[in-house]
């Protein structure tokens, strides 16, 4: 299946070793192999870098790894191609502007159905590609699009309509994705296939840590001068992608995090 991962900082941190392990999953010789994805929310602006090669054999994440990119929130997505073919058009994460902003979504699992339901929706967005990710994020941001026509629609709203869509969504197949509009991140953990083949739950992890100072969890990198206070950090994987106490994410879970913090958390 395809491999998520999310890292939210209150101060500018990198993510290089988790990064690196993370992309191991994407090796050649392993399953998930059609294509890689990391983007780097910068204010309104997203970095975004994707391409539908392995991850592990990818020049671009030796230049990530040198330009030591730092960020406040990152979201990244290794493919293993079940709709669509190996193509830029289908790597993950997927952007979109709403409201005067870049929003990125990830999702691993896959929606059997959704082509029948996106046709019977409104069309102010449309698939660049083939993927039933795609179209689920086209649905998201529909849902979402009346919100901000304005200001930036308080979290309540936000998180109401995140809710409504994941119901939506856990229906039709797997359904483990992560969604962030540039001030929260939104998790949703279902089930995903188990080391033992078996389809069950968890299929999102999180791991949050407070650190005094500058010093981070393993596979963080803070960047962060002195002085600027504590560093809060969330990481949310498919599977755990450093050491640490990770938390399994129960089935139908939302998390929502900003600036490392876990804002709430609850099964829905």
């Amino acid at each position: 299946m395809c491999e998520l991962f999310c890292l939210s900082a209150r101060l500018p941190a990198q993510a290089t070793f988790s990064l690196k392990h993370f992309a191991a999953h994407g090796a050649p010789n392993g399953r998930n192999i059609d294509g890689w994805g990391v983007g780097f929310h910068d204010g309104r602006d997203v970095r975004l870098y994707k391409e539908p090669e392995p991850a592990e054999d990818s020049p671009w994440m030796v230049f990530i790894e040198e330009r030591a990119l730092s960020t406040k929130l990152l979201i990244s997505h290794i493919r293993r191609a079940t709709m669509g073919a190996n193509s830029h058009a289908n790597s993950q994460p997927f952007m979109r502007e709403l409201g005067g902003r870049m929003h990125l979504f990830a999702h691993n699992g896959g929606f059997d159905t959704i082509a029948s339901k996106f046709a019977a929706s409104g069309h102010r967005f449309h698939p660049v590609g083939e993927t039933d990710s795609e179209m689920a994020f086209c649905l998201l941001l529909h849902r979402l699009a009346p919100l901000w026509e304005g200001a930036a629609p308080p979290l309540a709203a936000r998180h109401a309509a995140f809710e409504a869509f994941a119901a939506e969504m856990r229906p039709l197949g797997i359904a483990n994705f992560l969604y962030s509009d540039g001030d929260f991140v939104f998790g949703h953990g279902h089930r995903r296939t188990q080391a033992d083949a078996i389809v069950a739950p968890p299929g999102l992890w999180c791991r949050h840590r407070h650190r005094a100072g500058t010093p981070a969890p393993p596979g963080v990198a803070i960047t962060a001068g002195a002085g600027d206070g504590d560093q809060e950090i969330t990481l949310l994987a498919s599977v755990p992608v450093t050491e640490g106490d990770w938390r399994p994410l129960g089935e139908g879970e939302i998390v929502v995090v900003a600036a490392g913090e876990l804002v709430t958390s609850g099964l829905r």
